[in-house]
């Protein structure tokens, strides 16, 4: 029996193995996918001998990724320019192999909920600087965004990243973030503004194209402030839950050697969950 796991620390809260735990059932495979709680300073060894503890892989969250790719073998491109591996398995030579699969969530959720809408490809404007608008951005530049534009709080943080990921990046300060909708195709919110608990996030939308995508990365709450304000006036909307969903395809198909499909039934069993 193949088992995987998903670690970190805490992990307990991890929607993970519902997700993995339904494609098992749904194609009858005979695995197990579990919690393993690892706290960071025995991640590098834990991670570099997954054999010893009955896995083929894992998935890693917060806040081990950094320490995974330290401990890959291999890693991909996508893991390497993020710079954290959430994704790890041991490959047929039975070398550790480590993949980032956020920006492949990312763009899953997007050809999942709004087909076409990297159409255009003209402007994308990003919120945030942290680890998931690494990934973001990174997703964006495989489609060949003509303009990026990389908005965050704290400007010097983006200006990193816009340094990391080069062209056709470009950063702007937070004051101007509803100024900068004029002539976006793609708004994406990576920030935890207007997430559950947090502050609300001030944009206003007067400028944002009829025609443009709005998508926000937090899924608590489901539709969020941001979401609810661009729908109302007419703009198609995505909310993050598909991005959890759709990031964990890859491993799964490494664990268990089938390409899982995210259905309107795996979505509904989360927000089940979610609700209670």
């Amino acid at each position: 029996m193949r088992k995987a796991a998903v670690t970190g620390h805490p992990v307990k809260h991890s929607r993970s193995p519902i997700i993995h735990g339904y494609w098992l059932e749904t194609y009858g495979i005979e695995g197990e996918y579990g919690l393993v709680d690892v706290p960071p300073h025995e991640a590098l060894t834990f991670f570099k001998s997954l054999p010893e503890h009955q896995l083929v892989g894992c998935n890693v969250t917060i806040p081990n990724k950094e320490i995974a790719l330290e401990a890959a073998d291999i890693v991909d491109d996508a893991a390497r320019e993020i710079g954290a591996v959430n994704t790890l398995w041991i490959d047929e030579t039975g070398k550790l192999q480590g993949s980032n699969t956020d920006a492949v969530g990312f763009l899953g959720n997007l050809d999942q909920a709004a087909p076409g809408w990297d159409t255009r490809k003209a402007k994308a404007v990003v919120l945030g600087a942290g680890g998931a608008a690494r990934a973001i951005l990174w997703a964006l530049k495989q489609r060949n965004y003509q303009e990026i534009v990389l908005i965050n709080r704290t400007l010097e943080k983006a200006e990193a990243l816009q340094h990391h990921f080069g062209k056709p990046i470009r950063t702007s300060v937070w004051e101007t973030r509803s100024e900068e909708l004029e002539n976006c195709d793609l708004l994406v919110n990576t920030t935890a503004l207007g997430m559950t608990g947090q502050r609300p996030l001030d944009l206003d939308l007067d400028r944002l194209l009829s025609t443009a995508v709005v998508t926000d990365i937090v899924y608590t709450p489901l539709m969020t402030d941001l979401l609810a304000a661009a729908k109302a006036r007419g703009n198609q909307v995505v909310d993050g839950l598909g991005m959890l969903l759709h990031q964990a395809v890859p491993g799964f198909e490494k664990w268990f050697g089938i390409h899982p499909v995210v259905t309107s039934e795996l979505r509904s069993l989360i927000l089940k969950d979610m609700d209670q």
